[in-house]
């Protein structure tokens, strides 16, 4: 027998041996990571080991007998409950209908079966008294190194039970010098990095904006294990909370020898009353481990999310104008066919009518009226959509269309028609938002999830040629009540919006699943992988600066992939910091994820728009490299060195883009050389710079390099660009487009 199938008799016997009390572990693998549980039937489910593939050695020495591990002993309870000997956090904690707080959880049984590219684990368990039960479930993809955990919570007690808190998932991890890497930031700030090490006490990452989670702080996270975080060397494990409303995760380091991290829906105001026989079943938390350091969890993350969790995940982008820099409100027919022939002669694929272009009887001029009244404004545009499709046939090109389907303006024909739809306080008058008259729609209510699945609809409907919508959201739910909701059950209100988000998305994606769809939220405030399965991107932020754009899209790639991050050349200066960049800066930074343009093709010179023709081909070609290829962070902007640099490599490794940006311009300066990663040693690499605009060519273009060379010594960038006097600025970027020679 060979080795391969002896390994699948032993974990077959290990996950199925059943009965009593002996020898019931359970073995999660995907191929570089092993997660081990105890689960004797009757007894308490635990966790003992989550980390690198185990060999089938090592898998002896987590045999269990009577209920006790020999060799390695059991770590902890692996969905803690409260009520009986829990001092501590907990994951779960319900008060019965007869007042009883405590749980009592017992292994009832655990089966395993194959879904897909993915082995699903589910772990039965039962109250020792109470007909209350939990599934502990474990989706291990056998295709990329993650493990998704997630709870199903269920009972048959006669009158509800209360659901006080409800965590989807539990992970131990041994104390040492281990740091925490998370994100952090606001409006036009998304993204930023904050790593530091974890100490005594609880450590709290939340959200509570009900509609967008990820503008402040994000419901991703990774532990270095062994120090301070490194990109490319270390063990790292990393989780991501795969919900688009408000989350809570917890970090606990007590007098034990774990730190305790516990992640799900933020239960605060949100207890949820469980009927007899209902299934309230949690959001996943996505878990991956790599001895590669940071950019090894990033990329196993972005290989999970390409093949499952981000719509056409493997589909190459288009490259896009957006109108919003260019004109914001002011729509017009002949603008919009004038922007459409520019990105045309560009290079570019798709063009993006932004917000301004609806409303009858109270036309969209600013942001203070007619969301809700998804309705051509004739007098902007007399052709109707219509005419914009014949306008981008006309340019071979293709056309997209912004809407916030979840938000209305009291100025509107739909709050009109039904000021009940909104979520609202009872006996209360609403707190209104942008423009002052903003209000969110109450998603909770089918007939309000009809009517956002309609706005979609409808628009598909009548003109099936619109490629890609460009979703907005940019309100927080601010009045806590629905009108649809019964008065005692209005602690759902959070829950059931985000219940009907994810059913309108559903349909959506069932009709219409080839359409491109951008998640924008103020910004970035939808970038998590609970939106992402309906979606295709989502806008960073709605800042556009080169600079503080290397920032926030070094943070966000953490956890998401190029292919999903929309980053725009813009203007200068900009329009956000005002701050004066180079054209070439700009262009750079925006190819380092989906390439596309927030700017008014008009203004620009006729040397911008060549170079900008320029990039927009190059980009082309190393697109699938860029979206696709596997990254690997090399310098930090955050290590404040002067020099920030990434690269993307093909899984092949024949094939690499290296970026390299200077972030700040001193006298005598020194930046540290940057040496490549991720090559293949023995492979021959020719060199091409991308984008380039200096008089004279770098000394090693074209030339051959060893991915060992390159590895261990990097290549002298210089620190200007070499171009005419009257052209020199205190900013230089590089872009090195990196081909197998054979």
């Amino acid at each position: 027998m060979n080795v391969k199938k002896r390994m699948n008799l032993f974990l077959g016997v290990l996950i199925l041996a059943g009965g009593s009390l002996c020898a019931q572990n359970v073995y999660v693998s995907t191929p570089k990571t092993s997660l081990v549980l105890s689960a004797p039937q009757g007894g308490k489910l635990k966790y003992m080991y989550y980390g690198s593939k185990l060999t089938e050695a090592d898998l002896q020495n987590f045999n269990a007998v009577d209920g006790q591990t020999q060799a390695l002993g059991a770590i902890d309870l692996a969905y803690p409950e409260y009520g009986l000997s829990c001092p501590t956090e907990t994951a779960l904690a319900v008060k019965h209908a007869d007042g009883n707080m405590t749980l009592q959880l017992e292994v009832i049984k655990s089966t395993t079966k194959e879904e897909g590219n993915a082995t699903l684990t589910v772990i039965e368990l039962k109250d020792k008294i109470y007909p209350f039960l939990v599934n502990v479930c474990y989706k291990a993809y056998q295709d990329a190194d993650v493990i998704e955990s997630w709870t199903e919570i269920s009972h048959q007690e006669k009158k509800p039970v209360i659901l006080n808190q409800f965590a989807s998932a539990y992970l131990p991890i041994r104390r040492g010098d281990v740091w925490l890497s998370h994100l952090y930031g606001s409006w036009a700030n998304e993204g930023q990095l904050s790593q530091e090490p974890l100490t005594p006490g609880m450590k709290v990452i939340k959200n509570k904006d009900g509609v967008r989670n990820s503008h402040t702080s994000h419901a991703e996270v990774m532990f270095s294990l062994d120090g301070k975080p490194q990109e490319n060397t270390g063990n790292v494990i990393g989780a991501a909370l795969c919900y688009s409303g408000n989350y809570k995760l917890r970090i606990d380091t007590h007098d034990d020898e774990y730190h305790h991290f516990f992640a799900g829906i933020n239960e605060e105001n949100s207890t949820y009353s469980l009927k007899k026989d209902e299934l309230f079943r949690t959001p996943a938390l996505a878990l991956t481990y790599s001895n590669e350091g940071l950019s090894g969890s990033s990329r196993n993350f972005h290989r999970w999310a390409r093949l499952h969790k981000l719509a056409h995940g493997t589909t190459p982008r288009k490259i896009l104008l957006n109108s919003w820099e260019g004109v914001y409100f002011d729509i017009n027919q002949k603008g919009m066919d004038q922007m459409m022939a520019d990105i045309a002669s560009m290079g570019g694929e798709l063009f993006v009518m932004d917000d301004g272009w609806f409303g009858d009887k109270y036309p969209r001029k600013n942001d203070s009226s007619s969301l809700g009244d998804w309705v051509v404004d004739k007098n902007k545009l007399p052709d109707g959509i219509e005419g914009l499709l014949n306008d981008a046939k006309k340019h071979n090109i293709k056309f997209g269309i912004w809407i916030e389907p979840e938000m209305a303006n009291t100025v509107s024909e739909l709050y009109e028609k039904h000021p009940d739809w909104i979520i609202k306080a009872l006996e209360r008058e609403p707190v209104l938002g942008r423009g002052g008259t903003q209000v969110v729609l109450d998603l909770a209510n089918p007939a309000v999830q009809d009517f956002v699945f309609g706005v979609v609809d409808n628009l598909m409907t009548s003109y099936p040629e619109i490629d890609y919508i460009k979703w907005d959201a940019n309100m927080s739910i601010v009045n806590h009540g629905s009108n649809y909701l019964t008065k005692d059950n209005q602690s759902h209100m959070y829950i059931e919006f985000h219940r009907g988000f994810e059913k309108v998305c559903q349909r959506i994606r069932t009709k219409y699943p080839d359409l491109t769809i951008q998640a924008c939220a103020s910004g970035g405030g939808r970038a998590n992988y609970g939106v992402l399965p309906y979606f295709d991107e989502f806008w960073v932020s709605d800042n556009t600066d080169a600079l503080q754009r290397v920032y926030m899209q070094w943070g966000t790639s953490y956890f998401f992939p190029a292919i999903a991050m929309a980053s725009h050349i813009s203007a200068a200066p900009n329009h956000q910091t005002f701050r004066t960049i180079p054209l070439k800066y700009r262009i750079d930074v925006a190819m380092s994820g989906r390439l596309g343009m927030e700017i008014q093709p008009k203004n620009m010179t006729d040397e911008e728009i060549a170079l900008c023709k320029t990039a927009i081909s190059e980009y082309k070609t190393i697109r699938p490299i860029v979206q696709l290829g596997d990254i690997y962070r090399l310098k930090s902007p955050y290590d404040k060195q002067g020099v920030a640099s990434l690269m993307y490599v093909t899984p092949e490794k024949d094939k690499a883009v290296f970026y390299w940006w200077k972030m700040e311009q001193f006298v005598n300066q020194h930046l540290p050389l940057v040496k490549m990663s991720g090559l293949c040693p023995d492979k021959l690499y020719k060199v091409h710079e991308l984008n380039r605009i200096d008089n004279v060519p770098l000394s090693f273009e074209g030339k051959t390099f060893s991915g060992a060379y390159l590895m261990a010594n990097g290549l002298e960038i210089p620190y200007n660009h070499r171009v005419d006097y009257h052209k020199q600025n205190d900013y230089s970027s590089r872009v090195l487009y990196l081909e197998e020679v054979k």
